[in-house]
């Protein structure tokens, strides 16, 4: 097993490691002489040898020649990946050899210098590297804490009675984290990608980076709101302000599910109520995501007006569920789910409530599943 780099983004210890592979002395030591000022430099004289190493230990970034005997560099980066897919690799190719270059990228390379690289060049294009592969760990470290976390919460939800959670406002907020948080990531890797792909100057590639910042930028919000009204929830002091239930809904699924397309939002667009945006912000993430974990090709949200109330009609054309699986699923503790805790319903039923709204839901198996809400709309004025 790889033993991981200590270090996270921005932080500063030790040096980090780069592997050298080139079967040409020469080049591979005044490779290696360069980089050695700023980082811990290994090399090896053949792919065979590199990928020893490799499983030894974890390395930041490799430097991997294209031309090598016995094993190329385009073989040896789809067997060095196998051991360790995120690291850095950066391909170094002579002359003739750029196209196979460029096809090294597609395979999984990082990116791609020419021999010899200039000496600028070549720092910056590690540093570079470096950093994203930190980053990119850091990412993993962070998805599989969060899965661990998970499969945790379930055993003990498991072997406890489930009033016993119903009052633990803090296992309710890790469960609703969890999802943005994984949007985060997601945003985050998407940036790291592009970023790289801006070394072609491409303006169009720019603002996507742009509007990617933007999402991590309104998801980071929305984490950081979820553990406010946690901590206020505790104090009992959860404030409402007026607010459009309907761009409420838009800007979850927006930040949270990616404007997926097979949600579609539908109806009247009279729908101020008083409310707490970032706990609505919850309930309509749990009840999208349950409608599109169960295999629904279409989600769809109607709102209407009546009276003194806005309503809202949730309904899916998933799997759906018989009157046992409702009954347990509304009481909490229980789940179908692989990864899940069986508290987003309960979560949902109790924010609702302080809400003032009603909650109904009908689920027939293989007929989808409809959930009907109804809150008081705000005063006129």
């Amino acid at each position: 097993m790889l033993m991981e780099e200590a270090t996270s983004p921005g932080t500063e210890t030790a040096k980090a490691s780069v592997l050298v592979v080139d079967d040409e002395y020469g080049p591979r030591e005044s490779v290696a002489f360069i980089l050695s000022t700023e980082f811990d430099v290994e090399t090896a004289g053949t792919a065979t040898e590199a990928l020893a190493k490799l499983r030894e230990r974890t390395f930041s970034t490799i430097l991997l020649d294209i031309r090598m005997p016995e094993m190329d560099g385009i073989r040896a980066l789809e067997e060095l990946r196998k051991i360790d897919p995120l690291v850095s690799v950066i391909m170094l190719t002579g002359y003739g050899t750029l196209l196979t270059a460029q096809q090294a990228m597609v395979g999984g390379a990082n990116q791609y210098l020419r021999k010899p690289p200039d000496v600028e060049e070549l720092l910056e294009a590690v540093r570079q590297q470096t950093q994203a592969s930190r980053l990119r760990r850091h990412q993993d470290r962070l998805t599989r804490d969060a899965q661990d976390l998970n499969v945790a919460l379930k055993k003990e939800i498991e072997t406890n009675e489930p009033h016993v959670w119903h009052g633990r406002a803090s296992i309710e907020l890790v469960h609703d984290l969890n999802n943005p948080l994984t949007v985060v990531i997601g945003y985050a890797t998407l940036l790291i990608e592009e970023a790289r792909a801006l070394s072609l100057r491409d303006p169009v590639l720019a603002q996507k980076l742009l509007d990617n910042a933007l999402m991590v930028e309104k998801a980071s919000e929305y984490c950081r709101h979820l553990a406010e009204n946690w901590r206020r929830a505790a104090k009992k002091t959860s404030e409402f302000t007026r607010l459009d239930l309907r761009q409420c809904v838009q800007e979850v699924c927006k930040v949270i599910f990616f404007s997926n397309p097979i949600i579609e939002i539908t109806g009247s667009e009279d729908t101020l109520i008083q409310g707490s945006k970032y706990e609505l912000m919850r309930i309509f993430q749990n009840l999208i995501k349950n409608a599109i974990e169960a295999g629904s090709k279409k989600v769809s949200l109607v709102f209407s007006r009546e009276g003194d109330r806005v309503n809202l009609m949730i309904s899916d054309d998933g799997a759906g569920m018989d009157s046992e699986r409702v009954r347990r699923a509304l009481g909490g503790g229980f789940t179908s789910k692989e990864s899940g805790m069986g508290l987003g319903l309960s979560i949902c039923r109790h924010l609702l409530n302080a809400h003032g709204s009603s909650f109904n839901l009908e689920s027939q198996p293989g007929q989808g599943t409809t959930v009907r809400l109804s809150f008081p709309a705000a005063a006129k004025g």
